[in-house]
């Protein structure tokens, strides 16, 4: 096994609002396709879980129970029927938070796909703090 197919990039960014008011606007579904174009660009409950329409085709995509520990964990079930867990955390910084996104490199992913989800797990971080900064 290469070094890339075990390589994890913890991706966090700052943001000037209460770690409960992010975790409260991060962990409602419906606001996924504001701030994670990366997911989807529209999400629908149905009786099978939440569905998003991603660059990847139709993904399901079940969250972690709402918790007091500023956990966002979510597995996303790919159209090829294959699950990724994707560790997120809202942790408290005095009056702000961090938000970190622990990206993980799946077997078979080519180190350029590795970057585009780093690029675009960055670009949907930097829109969660545009948008709960301007709340």
């Amino acid at each position: 096994m290469s070094t890339s197919d075990t390589e994890t990039r913890h991706i966090g960014i700052h943001i000037d609002r209460p770690a409960d008011e992010v975790y409260d606007y991060a962990s409602d579904p419906a606001n996924l396709p504001e701030w994670a174009a990366g997911l989807g660009r529209s999400i629908e409950k149905t009786d099978g879980g939440w569905i998003a329409d991603s660059p990847m085709g139709r993904v399901v995509v079940d969250f972690a129970p709402r918790n007091d520990y500023g956990v966002l964990d979510h597995h996303v079930t790919l159209p090829s029927g294959e699950t990724v867990h994707n560790p997120v955390r809202v942790i408290a910084d005095g009056a702000g938070c961090e938000v970190v996104f622990t990206l993980r490199h799946r077997p078979g992913m080519s180190a350029d796909e590795f970057r585009r989800d780093e690029a675009a797990v960055t670009a949907d971080l930097a829109t969660l703090k545009r948008l709960t900064e301007e709340r």
